[in-house]
């Protein structure tokens, strides 16, 4: 019982923090903007989608990820979650070490993570360029 009003009490905690983060507060020299944030968000979950695609695709011809063991190293479950776990966690450069990619799925995965560094490194840039714009036509 105890864990669950924890768990609901963490929950709110971190919706209230996501909408606070939201709200349509403005601050000088802010260089935050709601529609690319939303933009860079679809776009990356699009790409660990459509990665995910491709590495089950892969895995049709034999063995793509395997589990990272020192006794040995298995194939991982033919599962479209699977992959979209691997997906996810590389390109949000988590890397785990759990499952370590295995012949042309080792240059896809360098090449998804990075989307996963660049992608957000354009918005920042692009947000930032654009608000320095906006001041400089301020002045």
């Amino acid at each position: 019982m105890l864990s669950k009003v924890l768990l609901a009490i963490i929950v709110l905690f971190l919706a209230v923090n996501l909408y606070y983060f939201f709200t349509n507060k403005s601050f000088k020299k802010s260089y935050f903007n709601r529609a690319m944030f939303y933009k860079l968000f679809f776009v990356l979950a699009g790409m660990t989608f459509g990665f995910a695609l491709l590495f089950y695709v892969l895995s049709m011809n034999g063995p793509v990820l395997v589990y990272s063991d020192p006794s040995g190293s298995k194939p991982v479950e033919h599962s479209f979650q699977t992959y979209l776990y691997f997906s996810g966690e590389t390109i949000l450069s988590v890397g785990y070490g759990d499952i370590v990619p295995l012949g042309i799925a080792r240059i896809v995965s360098l090449i998804e993570a990075a989307i996963g560094v660049l992608l957000p490194t354009a918005y920042f840039m692009r947000a930032f360029g654009s608000n320095k714009q906006e001041s400089d036509n301020d002045d």
